[in-house]
């Protein structure tokens, strides 16, 4: 027997491949007969033909476990401790052995990821435990991020667990100049395994779980209402989902079977890594450069940035946990106390305020720096044009020599930095125009309406800097504002901070629900057909929990009257009294209100003009602005999902429910 068919039988029992009647049906190749030639078998398995398709075929089941298999030791691989821990439901599709048979094709990609993860998978696999959760989430990383922190997505996902910013805004991921925690190992960990619970909690399945992580609970709380309706199945595989979600769950499937099994990885040379931490945290007191901690920690800045991958700028701010090797951290410690005692400072950094008048050219030399490391340090590119009031980051000592800033990372090493990735300009909501006037440039326009000039030309499709006098410009204020006179600007911190609010807008609400003894969040958004997180958002709470009487604003017309089941006349009664109350109270209040809040109510509904880019799809625009792919073909009269680059698409940012 020659190893490549040993290799294959060994594998087939992680892989828990199709029986032979399900590969027919499917359309799988037949797996060549055992008594066939040796070299037939194995290049049969790992053979692409010249369209790149990938070879799948089914498996015969050994007669005996590969490995046995000692419950009582602690292992001493980790990977071994991720399979005792594996605990969801098998699917077994052609999606599954497509995508299994990918990694089996692409081993260099699954040691990558294995490399990179085993710097993060122990905390990973300690917090699952912690919280007794499946394993197979250990593997969901390589899924979302292939297990590189700073991955960025086109949707503005970032992080190992690809948070996009409003979800990670709720789940308490601070995001502003100084730091993203969604890049962050510990806090990032912590709040996507409290958004799994949650999720799950919801729906009492981890597939449906996970469909919900990568479509959102409230996309995938409409789908199975929808096959309900139709009388068909509400699990995973009877969905209908997008493309994205329908390959997700059969991806971690997939590296599941391929972990599943210790001799595969053998053969495939992906390393195991240690069960043991591999870095522990330390937190500092006052404002530290990430040059120098990494050099107080004895090691090379690029292996300190992977562990502490959040940090926008070159210092790492007071009271913030650094990420240290643990075999490292009592070198650390015992380097910051002799570097602390010596009175050397910890940080050569400051900050420094743009006044009227002052320019890159100028603010440089002033700090001993050159203009292109004061962009890269404060991430400043071509798109961005400093204002006065704007903060930056400089050199400590105004007016010193650059020979005198020794400690100031050179410019290479800030270019490792990792950096807050600049968003494409946002949508702007059109609400008037401009008609240019002689000697007007771009730049007063977008200034006199608090615009950028990028998004006063990506909003009016301009190339060209210059406009004519006479010519008409949208515009995205409904009132221009004041004109800057050196006075406080918005910081690049507080508008990342205004960027993220503004796609997080909550719904209308057009009712109100008094909450009933035992009545749940969860009940409360599924009987109005709301997400719990639009309900909590809307209602600004913070706690899973609400008291019995509680006024809530809600989204969703007048309930189905139907009594659910277990209540008595007396109580429907009760509950239709309420809710006479609260539409008389409503009209009361309509007929009160004024024409401010008529025209309040006028606004609520708002256009945006997006301009698609190359890569773009229904779905991931559809997941950037929260709205539903159908309600994008519909306000674009678009039919099938045939997308151009440079077709301008209307997005309705906030519907008008009144």
């Amino acid at each position: 027997m020659t190893p490549r068919i040993a290799f294959a039988i060994a594998f087939a029992f992680a892989c828990s491949a199709a029986s032979s009647d399900e590969a027919a049906n499917q359309g799988l190749a037949t797996p060549p007969h055992p008594r066939s030639p040796p070299g037939a078998a194995s290049d049969a398995a790992w053979r692409v033909d010249p369209d790149g398709v990938l070879p799948v075929f089914e498996l015969a089941t050994p007669t005996q476990l590969p490995e046995t298999i000692d419950l009582t030791a602690r292992p001493e691989e980790l990977f071994q401790r991720v399979r005792l821990g594996f605990s969801m439901p098998n699917i077994n599709n052609s999606l599954v052995l497509h995508h299994q048979q990918w990694y089996l094709n692409h081993p260099e990609s699954l040691r990558r990821m294995v490399e990179r993860s085993s710097r993060y998978l122990h905390h990973i696999v300690e917090e699952l435990d912690k919280r007794g959760m499946p394993m197979e989430l250990a593997l969901l990383p390589m899924v979302e991020s292939a297990y590189n922190p700073t991955a960025y997505s086109r949707s503005h996902a970032s992080g190992l667990w690809q948070f996009v910013p409003a979800t990670g805004k709720q789940y308490k991921l601070e995001q502003n100049w100084w730091v993203d925690e969604r890049r962050d190992i510990v806090a990032s960990t912590a709040a996507a395994l409290d958004y799994l619970q949650y999720i799950y909690d919801l729906h009492g399945d981890w597939h449906l779980a996970l469909a919900s992580y990568n479509w959102g609970e409230g996309a995938v709380g409409k789908a199975i209402n929808r096959n309900r309706a139709n009388g068909l199945p509400t699990d995973y595989l009877s969905l209908t989902m997008p493309e994205e979600t329908r390959n997700y769950v059969p991806k971690l499937q997939a590296l599941k079977n391929v972990f599943s099994n210790p001799n595969i990885l053998v053969q495939l040379n992906i390393r195991g890594v240690p069960n043991q931490p591999y870095f522990a945290t330390v937190t500092k007191t006052g404002n530290i450069d990430v040059k120098l901690a990494a050099q107080l920690a004895e090691m090379p800045v690029q292996e300190f940035v992977a562990l502490n991958p959040a940090h926008n700028r070159p210092v790492i701010k007071s009271e913030t946990p650094m990420a240290i090797p643990t075999h490292k951290v009592d070198a650390f410690i015992s380097n910051l106390e002799a570097h602390e005692g010596s009175e050397k400072p910890l940080s050569s950094w400051q900050s420094y305020t743009l006044r009227a008048g002052d320019r890159l050219e100028e603010v440089a030399p002033r700090f001993g720096m050159t203009v292109a490391n004061l962009k890269s340090v404060n991430g400043l590119n071509g798109r961005i044009r400093p204002a006065p009031g704007l903060t930056l980051l400089v050199a400590s000592q105004e007016g010193s020599d650059p020979a005198d800033v020794a400690a100031m990372p050179e410019p290479q090493i800030v270019a490792e930095q990792p950096r807050l990735p600049q968003p494409e300009p946002a949508p702007v909501v059109i609400s008037r125009s401009h008609t240019v006037l002689k000697g007007e440039t771009l730049l007063k326009v977008a200034q006199h309406y608090g615009m950028t000039v990028g998004e006063l030309k990506q909003l009016n499709k301009l190339h060209a800097n210059q406009v004519n006098a006479g010519s008409k410009l949208a515009v995205a204020a409904p009132e221009p504002s004041k004109p800057t006179t050196g006075g406080q600007r918005t910081t690049l911190a507080e508008a990342d901070s205004k960027r993220i609010e503004s796609r997080a807008e909550p719904v209308a609400a057009t009712r109100s629900h008094s909450v009933r003894r035992g009545e749940s969040l969860s009940e409360i958004a599924s009987r109005y057909d709301m997400s719990v997180a639009e309900l909590k958002q809307l209602n600004k709470l913070r706690a899973d929990q609400v008291n019995a009487g509680t006024r809530l604003a809600v989204a969703a017309p007048e309930p189905a009257s139907k009594p659910p089941a277990g209540r008595t006349r007396t109580d429907v009664a009760e509950i239709e009294h309420r809710q006479t109350l609260a539409k008389a109270d409503l009209r009361k209040k309509a007929d009160d209100s004024s024409d401010h809040s008529r025209q309040a109510r006028k606004k609520s509904t708002k256009l945006a003009q997006y301009t698609i880019r190359r890569g773009d799809t229904l779905v991931s625009i559809a997941r950037q602005f929260r709205v539903e792919k159908d309600d994008l073909l519909r306000w674009n009269r678009i039919h099938g999902n045939e997308l151009k680059p440079g077709q301008t698409l209307t997005i309705q940012l906030v519907q008008n429910m009144l």
